[in-house]
């Protein structure tokens, strides 16, 4: 059944038109991606679609009593109401607490958020998650997601691709995660130039394809420039002869050489020569870390040694929370470990791309950003100066000229890595380099970082751009160590799957003092070391609390039964559920027996 209906839809953002004359529909069951470059019109048609944005000609058609469903780059909340009321709307605890979907919803999405705590407290990423999981608790005919992925980490990403690919609902999603593309949609749209390109499969079967159609392109195009020199040549032959040749003929000549198309606008990363590096780039010696400073906030590192080695290409992975970014800024230079020592290498030249991009001036103007940094700057055999590398970035004519607070986050980050790779740096320090970059610029962040002949160590929440730079992954699993991964994400996620990764705030021991006065002292023979016995305590601690909630659980479903003793339909769910709860409260108690065992036996 066809639910939207566009039919010569057009819209126009200023001077600027992002959509002509666009026709296409959206069937029952699609599952379809949107990609296209930022300010390319993606938000726009997908807004024109939930019919939040009226378009500036044209005709759209839901449906009758379709129920949309969308996700907008920001959530907007009451400060002072409760997540729980966000996203229950209203809801009794017995009817979400027996609703098997719904738990699982708020169990993958808002496990660490206190339901009762306002939205005013939670972060953006928490943000994020309850703006999802809103959405997901109802029931709509199509859902509209616009940059589901941001702030969520690999583990999340996961769970929702295959909770919506389980959905019965259409969907329609704007996103740059490459892997969440492939894994939901069915089929993609590309939004360029002001019209819809349409295309089969997800993401890797859309570059396919693009591929093939601009080999056909090429073709015709190389055709066409062959007749158009046949027809230059033709038209210059002498005066007397052009008197003879046919009018109709002469105005075919003149339209194809007219017929030049206008340059699309491309962005170009070039490889800079990096300087030499040698064997030694960073050593961690014995280091101890604190998310806030010495001995404040969460444990990050605890007496972890390793080494940063050239050419090494890292993927740093871990839970939102774990510390990724405070090991960067450790690796940087900008925070000292809380003991231990870091040596870096002599002739390393850093460059750390950080998730702020604070320390642009939004004042200035683009080139003047640019120029600060270098104004000319030697790329291979040939000289470039600052204004013609701006134009290989996208920033032409008067955009160079803009000032850096009008710019859009796409644009901010690509100046932002523009002056990272001019200083020539060695080490590369990426921190969720792809926030806020479009697909054709990732693909040319790739490419630059294909030929880095330098260090790399990158945090990044998108599983195709880890896999695709990084050799191997290191994972913060909570335990204050840096994990190799050999498996890769797929290891991280089995190992988060059996609960063997945590924050760092989660993992966090008590304070500096306490724990290196228990630390130091050594493990009985055959025995737990100190280390091991608080961890194990703590978990007998998680698992009695566990416990008590099953319990309290348990006695409110045993008088909901006794108050629908005549309502055999509510007596059968209730039962259903009490024999659930019953269960993972015998599996608790079982782990729990096994934990104090361990703990009676030292």
């Amino acid at each position: 059944m066809n639910l939207v209906n566009l039919e010569s839809v057009s819209h126009a953002f200023g001077p600027k038109p992002l959509l002509a004359d666009v026709s296409l529909g959206l069937e029952e069951g699609d599952r379809i991606g949107v990609v296209g470059r930022n300010g390319g019109g993606k938000t726009t048609l997908i807004s024109i679609i939930a019919g939040t944005l009226k378009p500036d000609g044209g005709r759209v058609t839901h449906t009758r009593g379709l129920r949309v469903g969308a996700l907008a780059q920001r959530d907007q909340f009451d400060p002072d109401a409760a997540v729980k009321d966000i996203v229950l709307a209203g809801r009794a605890e017995h009817e979400w607490a027996g609703d098997a979907a719904i738990r699982e919803i708020l169990a993958n999405l808002l496990a660490d958020i206190d339901l009762a705590a306002p939205a005013g407290a939670l972060s953006g990423g928490e943000r994020r998650r309850t703006a999802l999981a809103r959405l997901l608790v109802e029931e709509h005919d199509l859902l509209i997601l616009d940059e589901p992925t941001n702030h969520l980490d690999i583990e999340a990403i996961a769970w929702l691709a295959g909770h919506l690919v389980q959905r019965k609902s259409a969907l329609l999603v704007v996103t740059h995660d490459r892997w969440f593309l492939d894994a939901v949609s069915t089929r993609t749209w590309e939004v360029v130039d002001g019209s819809v390109e349409r295309y089969e499969g997800g993401y890797a079967a859309y570059v396919l394809a693009k591929a093939e159609r601009a080999r056909i392109a090429q073709a015709a195009e190389e055709r066409r420039q062959n007749l158009m020199r046949k027809e230059i040549a033709w038209l210059r032959r002498g005066p007397p002869a052009r008197t003879s040749k046919p009018k109709f003929r002469i105005n075919a000549a003149e339209a194809l050489i007219a017929n030049e198309p206008p340059p699309r606008e491309t962005v170009e990363l070039l490889s800079f020569a990096s300087a030499r590096l040698g064997k030694t780039v960073a050593d961690l010696e014995d280091v101890t870390l604190h998310a806030g400073g010495p001995g404040a906030g969460p444990l990050v590192l605890d007496h972890c040694t390793y080494q940063f080695g050239p050419g090494d290409r890292i993927g740093l992975i871990g839970v939102n929370g774990s510390g990724k970014s405070s090991v960067l800024r450790l690796l940087s230079g900008t925070v000292e470990p809380d003991s231990g020592r870091m040596v870096r290498g002599k002739t390393v030249r850093l460059a750390h791309l950080s998730q702020e991009l604070a320390e642009l001036d939004p004042a200035r103007r683009v080139l003047e950003t640019v120029e600060e940094i270098r104004k000319y700057v030697q790329v291979g055999k040939k000289e470039w100066s600052a204004s013609q590398l701006l134009e290989r970035l996208g920033f032409r004519g008067e955009a160079q000229w803009k000032v850096v607070g009008d710019l859009s986050g796409g644009e901010r980050r690509r100046l932002q890595l523009l002056r990272l790779i001019m200083n020539e740096p060695n080490v590369l320090l990426l921190d969720e380099p792809t926030n806020d970059l479009d697909i054709e610029t990732l693909t040319e962040l790739e490419d630059l970082l294909d030929s880095w002949p330098g260090t790399l160590v990158v945090v990044s929440h998108d599983r195709y751009f880890l896999e695709r730079v990084a050799d191997r992954c290191v994972a913060l699993l909570g335990d204050g160590r840096l994990s190799m991964l050999p498996g890769g994400v797929d290891e991280y996620l089995e190992r988060r799957a059996a609960g063997a990764a945590l924050s760092a705030r989660a993992a966090s021991a008590p304070s500096a003092p306490e724990r290196a006065g228990r630390d130091d002292q050594p493990a009985p023979e055959g025995g737990l070391s100190a280390k091991e016995l608080r961890e194990l305590q703590k978990e007998l601690n998680r698992l009695e609390r566990q416990i008590d909630k099953f319990g309290e659980r348990e006695a409110k479903l045993h008088a909901e039964m006794a108050e629908a003793a005549s309502d055999f339909e509510r007596l059968g769910t209730l039962d259903a559920e009490l024999r659930e709860i019953a269960a993972q409260k015998e599996s608790a108690e079982i782990e729990w027996m096994a934990v104090a065992e361990r703990l009676e036996g030292q």
